[in-house]
C-alpha cells in the first residue's frame, strides 16, 4: 500500500466513477482500475461495489477511505511545513482569488506556512474575477487563483502571465440531504419549483451560460436568498430553505456525508479548471513553485 494508490481510491469513492478520477489524476481509465486492483489484491478484500456507471465504497473501503484521507492530509501537512521552513522563502505575498477558492482551497495552505515560516507575510484579498484581474493590472497582488477566462479580453491579459492548473471544478445543483423529495435529476426548467438560493460569486462562464439558456426558455428566477459566501450558502440549503448551484471543490465532503444532495441538470453541463496566475518575477519563483505545489495537494486531498 503505497500514498500514490491511496490518492488514487479516495479520488475514485470521492468522485464515485473510475472515468471521472482518472480525468482528474490526468490518468487512463484502466491505469486507474489496475491501481485500485492491486490495492485489493494487498489488502485481500473488495473495497469497491462496481456499477454500471458508478462505484461505492463497501464497508471496509469506506474505513480505508476515512483512514487514508487522514493519511494523505497528514503527508500533506507534513510537506507543506518542510517547505515553508526553507530559510530562501521570505518576503511580502499579495495574493487575491475568489471567496469559495480561497476558504476551501487557500485558507488551510496558509494557515500551514504562517505557522512553520515567521519570514513570510501575507496579504489575502478577495473579490469577484474582473475585480480581481483590476488588482493585477494595477500591480496591487502579485498572483491570482482564479477560474480560467472565458472571455476574449480577459484571455489576451493573462498572456503576460505565468500560469499552472490546479484543480478542475465544476457547478453543481444541490439540495438538502434530507430533502427525500429530491429528484435525482431535471431540466433547467423545473429549477424555480423549488425556492433558489443564489451564489453570487459565479464563475463568469458559467453565468453567462446560465442566463442565456434561461433566456431560452423565457424564465425569470427569483431567489429566496442570496450571497457570495459558500459557508453561508451551504447552511442555508442543508436546512432545507432552497436549492442552488455550488462550485463542486466546495461542497464535495457534504456531499459524500449525505449532508447535500446533488440533482443532475440535463440541459446544463460546465466544468472549468482553476489557474494560478502569477507575475513573472523571478523574485517570486521559489514561493511560486512551494505555494503551487501545496495547493496541488490539497485539491486532490
Amino acid at each position: 500500500m503505497n500514498l500514490q494508490q491511496l490518492s488514487t481510491f479516495c479520488m475514485v469513492v470521492g468522485e464515485g466513477s473510475m472515468t471521472a478520477a482518472a480525468e482528474k489524476l490526468f490518468l487512463t481509465q484502466p491505469a486507474v482500475s489496475q491501481q485500485i486492483r492491486n490495492l485489493e489484491d494487498e489488502i485481500g478484500c473488495e473495497l469497491l461495489v462496481r456499477g454500471v456507471r458508478n462505484v461505492k465504497p463497501t464497508l471496509q473501503g469506506q474505513l480505508l477511505f476515512d483512514y487514508a484521507r487522514r493519511i494523505l492530509h497528514l503527508t500533506q501537512q507534513a510537506q507543506v511545513a518542510l517547505q515553508a521552513m526553507s530559510t530562501e522563502l521570505v518576503g511580502d505575498i499579495r495574493l487575491g482569488t475568489l471567496n469559495s477558492v480561497g476558504l476551501y482551497l487557500l485558507s488551510p495552505i496558509i494557515g500551514l506556512f504562517l505557522k512553520h515560516n515567521s519570514k513570510l507575510n501575507f496579504k489575502l484579498n478577495y473579490g469577484s474575477t474582473p475585480q480581481l484581474i483590476d488588482e493585477l493590472k494595477n500591480d496591487e497582488i502579485d498572483m491570482a487563483i482564479l477560474p480560467e477566462p472565458h472571455q476574449a479580453e480577459y484571455k489576451q491579459f493573462f498572456e503576460s502571465y505565468g500560469s499552472k492548473f490546479l484543480l478542475n471544478d465544476e457547478m453543481w445543483l444541490v439540495g438538502s440531504g434530507r430533502d427525500a423529495s429530491l429528484p435525482q435529476n431535471i431540466d433547467l426548467k423545473e429549477f424555480s419549483t423549488r425556492p433558489v438560493v443564489f451564489f453570487t460569486d459565479k464563475y463568469l462562464g458559467f453565468q453567462k451560460q446560465i442566463d442565456q439558456k434561461l433566456e431560452q426558455l423565457e424564465m425569470q428566477v427569483h431567489p429566496v436568498f442570496q450571497s457570495d459566501n459558500v459557508g453561508t450558502l451551504k447552511r442555508v440549503i442543508e436546512s432545507g430553505l432552497g436549492w442552488g448551484f455550488l462550485p463542486s471543490h466546495s461542497i464535495q465532503k457534504q456531499v459524500r456525508a449525505g449532508r447535500l444532495t446533488r440533482v443532475m441538470v440535463n440541459d446544463i453541463k460546465f466544468s472549468t479548471s482553476i489557474n494560478m496566475y502569477y507575475k513573472n518575477d523571478p523574485s517570486l519563483n521559489e514561493i511560486v513553485e512551494v505555494l503551487f505545489r501545496a495547493l496541488r495537494q490539497q485539491a486532490l486531498a
